[in-house]
């Protein structure tokens, strides 16, 4: 007898190599491990910003007896980001425009049960972020996979446009890009808007855009930045906070919706946002965080030592051997190991206690991803095993030959 759901089975499915690797691999069994080189995860391996500890603790001093209460979408921290969003993206938001939610990943999932009935497809590119195709499976809709073009990742129009069929509803680009670190330029997203008004009028249905944004503050060498929801007009974003403050576990985001959006799409999905946020689960952020947001908003990990950090690594890794994609935003790597036998570099680098997030989870074997959140005397740990390893298969692989 057939015990857990049919979309449950489903994402499980889809997530069992993160899984895998997360919780029964050799990383998860060192990644407590004072000593390892850990460049798996975004997560922190340093102390927290002063700015972040010291917001939350004066905001979690009560001022009145609704302190705790339940909180949804809060006027006071709604109106500060129609501001600041109307500021940084060049766009008039309105407060009703914006939904806070518990972090990045709570926006999408209430993106994906706003606009995708059962069936529906949403199209994204790999390698992406393994967490779209198990949430889009939990939303009963359908993943439709297109790879990114050539040596530099770019979007592939031809591709998303080919993917494109009648059940189609919705498009998701994530800008910054992870892990490739790539920016799509107004260009790229411009010629994607046109394709989708051109496929929306010819499957007779508006396809939305999903723009995943979480990292878009975190750019280098001056790229510029432009959301979809500045060129398409039925763009939703969704942002984290977690990225730019180090603080994936202190869960803040949002989902904001284009104001370009034609208003009577707009306001069809304004008045839904409450109850899909609702009955997902109350994805709102705790009342702490909302209080909070305002002095948050302003504070941001070391840019200029993550590019030296990039810089550093980039470096020492291609003299090694390895090819590296030059980075402009994120605060990863994305590597091509210099062999074909992506799980041979990536076990001889865990044999001697550096981990890195192996490409096979993001369909992309033969390569990997570092975070550069990794501290800097464990990068300088690190390197002389990458030119290790390199040399050792290197050699045995001409030995056999």
């Amino acid at each position: 007898m057939q015990v857990v759901s049919n979309r449950v089975r489903a994402a499980a499915n889809s997530f069992e190599p993160i899984r895998q690797f997360y919780f029964q691999s050799r990383y998860a069994d060192m990644r407590g491990e004072p000593d390892i080189c850990d460049f798996t995860f975004g997560n922190p391996h340093e102390m927290p910003l002063p700015g972040l500890v010291k917001a939350i603790r004066h905001h979690a001093v009560p001022h009145n007896k609704d302190w705790f209460a339940y909180k949804t979408s809060e006027p006071e921290p709604q109106a500060f980001l129609a501001e600041r969003l109307s500021e940084e993206l060049s766009l008039p938001f309105e407060p009703a425009d914006i939904a806070l939610t518990n972090g990045a990943m709570a926006a999408i999932a209430v993106a994906f049960h706003l606009l995708l009935n059962v069936g529906d497809e949403a199209i994204f590119s790999t390698p992406a972020w393994f967490c779209y195709e198990p949430m889009l499976l939990a939303a009963d809709a359908v993943p439709r996979k297109v790879r990114l073009q050539g040596e530099r990742y770019d979007l592939d129009l031809s591709a998303i446009d080919e993917a494109i069929s009648s059940r189609t509803r919705l498009v998701i680009v994530n800008t910054p890009h992870n892990p490739t670190g790539r920016i799509y330029s107004r260009d790229q997203l411009v010629a994607l808007a046109d394709l989708l008004n051109r496929a929306s009028e010819r499957i007779g249905r508006r396809i939305f855009l999903l723009s995943d944004e979480p990292y878009r503050r975190i750019r280098f060498d001056g790229h510029d930045f432009v959301s979809p929801a500045a060129v398409y007009p039925w763009t939703l974003i969704s942002y984290s906070y977690g990225k730019v403050l180090l603080a994936p576990g202190q869960r803040l985001g949002y989902l904001a919706l284009s104001p370009l959006m034609p208003e009577t799409d707009k306001q069809a999905i304004q008045s839904s946002l409450f109850a899909a946020q609702m009955a997902l689960g109350w994805c709102f952020p705790n009342a702490v965080m909302q209080y909070a947001l305002p002095d948050l908003d302003g504070l941001s990990i070391d840019i200029p030592m993550l590019s030296a950090k990039r810089a550093r690594m980039t470096a020492a890794l291609e003299q090694a051997g390895y090819e590296v994609l030059p980075s402009e935003g994120t605060f990863y790597l994305f590597c091509k190991y210099p062999g074909a036998n992506g799980d041979q570099y990536w076990n001889a680098l865990a044999e001697r206690d550096v981990f890195v997030m192996p490409g096979r989870v993001m369909d992309v074997p033969g390569h990997f991803r570092i975070s550069l959140t990794a501290a800097e005397p464990m990068i300088e740990r690190s390197l002389p095993v990458f030119a290790e390893v390199a040399r050792a298969i290197q050699y045995e692989r001409q030995a056999a030959e």
